[in-house]
């Protein structure tokens, strides 16, 4: 099958040749540039040939234009360490400002989208991360941002309406100028250890619908529920077509999940224990488990979150082989 006829077979219930499989990393140094990510991510799918690809910026990209800094210090899972957080004082929050998506790290990864998609066509479906305001919030004032949110929370909410008009402008760039399929909603606040119901449904649930409102037209949108004890049931309703989270590591298993919602479920493989410290065949195996959890309905193969850098390629290699077997 085409990678979208199997991909829309799956988010549809029905019995596709096989299932769909895709990892995801982060690409340090090159993530700074949209030619190099476009690049370096390029080169991932021609070596494993996944069924989408995931475009994997940086987490400052969409921050760095308010003035936040990082820096690469070479750590395991590619992500960067931050700066002077830019956020100091509530009234801070009240001074952002719109940010244009051409401009800055913002338009190096519209371009690496445009470049993506000269380069794969209808062949490969691509989704661009795009980080909920709530966790640009969090990378803007770092832990000053709940102790703000519950404190100051009229402050931080006017930031947080500037932050969505950034991310509003965002997607309707890559709408107009790229052929991305869809987005991936990275949201890391629906975590009980982290925020009440309540106040997700105040600050995150309202945003999160706007963004994905935003991208109504595109065909792929994946929800991502970053974290330990998820509010899966409160955001398993969202208009995407499929969710990941770390379900090897935190409820709902997949097979409680299929009951839960009619969305596509994305997992089965630990990034850590299974990716990095395991072996193919321990790989194998895993998959396995996932595929019989789930009887191979509305499943796709992956991690819970991005796959360290320091993967092994067998093991990588494995994970995209373990689907060809239940053809």
């Amino acid at each position: 099958m085409h990678r979208r006829a199997r991909l829309e077979a799956i988010f549809a219930g029905e019995q596709p040749d096989r299932p769909a499989v895709a990892l995801w990393r982060h690409w340090p140094v090159d993530d700074q540039r949209g030619d190099r990510l476009a690049r370096a991510t390029l080169t991932f799918q021609r070596t494993y040939d996944f069924d989408f690809i995931k475009v994997t910026p940086s987490s400052n990209y969409c921050v760095a234009g308010y003035g936040a800094e990082t820096t690469w210090n070479g750590h395991a899972e590619g992500t960067r360490d931050w700066g002077r957080r830019v956020i100091q004082e509530p009234e801070d929050w009240t001074r952002l400002r719109p940010l244009d998506p051409r401009e800055g790290l913002l338009g190096e990864v519209l371009e690496a989208n445009r470049l993506i998609g000269q380069e794969v066509g209808d062949q490969v479906p691509f989704i661009q991360t795009i980080f909920n305001p709530l966790a640009q919030a969090k990378n803007l004032a770092g832990e000053r941002f709940l102790p703000h949110l519950r404190q100051h929370p009229d402050a931080v909410q006017a930031g947080l309406e500037v932050i969505l008009e950034s991310t509003l402008r965002f997607i309707q760039a890559l709408k107009q100028e790229t052929r991305a399929a869809g987005i991936f909603l990275a949201v890391q606040h629906a975590q009980y250890g982290l925020l009440t119901e309540t106040e997700y449904r105040t600050f995150g649930r309202p945003l999160d619908l706007q963004i994905l409102e935003a991208a109504e037209g595109m065909w792929f949108h994946l929800l991502h529920l970053h974290g330990q004890d998820v509010m899966f049931d409160l955001l398993s309703d969202y208009p995407v077509q499929a969710i990941n989270w770390h379900d090897q590591e935190t409820p709902p298993s997949l097979r409680e999940a299929l009951g839960r919602t009619s969305k596509a479920l994305c997992g089965g493989l630990r990034q850590w224990e299974t990716m990095v410290r395991g072996t193919p065949e321990q790989v194998q195996q895993e998959a396995q488990r996932a595929w019989e959890e789930t009887g191979g309905r509305r499943f796709i193969l992956g991690t819970g979150c991005v796959t360290p850098i320091v993967a092994p390629v067998g093991n990588i290699r494995a994970a995209r082989e373990a689907v060809d077997r239940w053809a």
